[in-house]
């Protein structure tokens, strides 16, 4: 009885405190979005939204910063995308079961891991050194796009695990080939999770500073990007500059921006959300 008593102790005390962790996790988080809506509300406009960059702090805007940051988030959509499902459906549906592919599968799920500053350093080498493309917009995609391409394949490999094996089975039953299933039954059947994975990974490299900063991209620019080709910035570069600044002016557009950059970062989550909730339902 002792020790069911003791138990019971442990286990409420530890519910209590996961309770109390909660709590002022969620206080704090209010507290720090609270005090940034505060000084950055009233800085957004449309103005601040269309202007360019300026050393004048009421005369600055994040509208190259933005492109820059729809530029990439676009260029590495297109590259990451197919790159990382093609490899999911490759690993899980026709690589053999052997060392080799547990070898790989377990260095993809590792290089989820790897700081982001890592990625950077091999962007700067190969893309910007080797490839010579220079700190443009197509090395920054480039770069982002090897840093979420463990989280695209490792979250299309699990939304292909997760349906069910009966649709594989009738799908052979009636004769149709490997290929076909996979296309066919697997693909739209697990759309939503593939989906949810994919907003999730952009929704980290668009919040990604590091490795973008170490490939050369810029803190100022003064033209939004029109090519691939082009020098760009983004928001976190630009909030960063702004931050850097001892003017108040300043710190209250970099409130602002980073207000931005929330809403686009909940946006994008939201639509994960729905979209797994969808697809949760539509298994059911």
């Amino acid at each position: 009885m002792n020790n069911i008593k003791k138990n019971r102790w442990k286990d409420q005390a530890f519910k209590f405190w996961g309770i109390f962790c909660t709590l002022l996790g969620l206080v704090l988080l209010a507290i720090f979005i609270g005090s940034i809506i505060v000084d950055g509300v009233q800085r957004i406009d449309w103005d601040f939204l269309t202007s360019l960059p300026s050393r004048k702090a009421d005369r600055a805007g994040i509208y190259t910063a933005l492109m820059g940051s729809v530029w990439v988030l676009v260029l590495t959509t297109i590259i990451a995308l197919p790159v990382g499902i093609a490899a999911a459906i490759y690993l899980e549906e026709y690589a053999k079961k052997n060392r080799l592919s547990s070898l790989l599968e377990v260095n993809i799920s590792n290089l989820a891991g790897v700081p982001s500053i890592i990625y950077g350093l091999l962007g700067l080498e190969i893309f910007v050194r080797i490839m010579q493309m220079g700190a443009s917009v197509l090395a920054g995609s480039f770069t982002l796009a090897l840093l979420i391409l463990p989280i695209v394949i490792v979250s299309t490999r699990e939304a292909i695990k997760a349906v069910p094996k009966s649709i594989r089975d009738a799908s052979f039953a009636l004769g149709a080939s490997k290929w076909q299933t996979v296309s066919r039954q697997l693909l739209p059947a697990s759309f939503g999770g593939i989906l949810t994975g994919v907003i999730l990974a952009l929704s980290r490299a668009v919040g990604e500073t590091a490795p973008l900063i170490v490939i050369g991209a810029l803190t100022y620019v003064p033209f939004a990007p029109k090519s691939p080709m082009d020098e760009f910035s983004v928001l976190p570069i630009q909030i960063f500059n702004w931050i850097s600044r001892p003017q108040h002016g300043f710190e209250v557009n970099a409130a602002a921006a980073i207000i931005i950059l929330l809403l686009i970062t909940f946006m994008m989550n939201g639509i994960a959300v729905y979209f797994r909730n969808k697809w949760q339902r539509k298994l059911k």
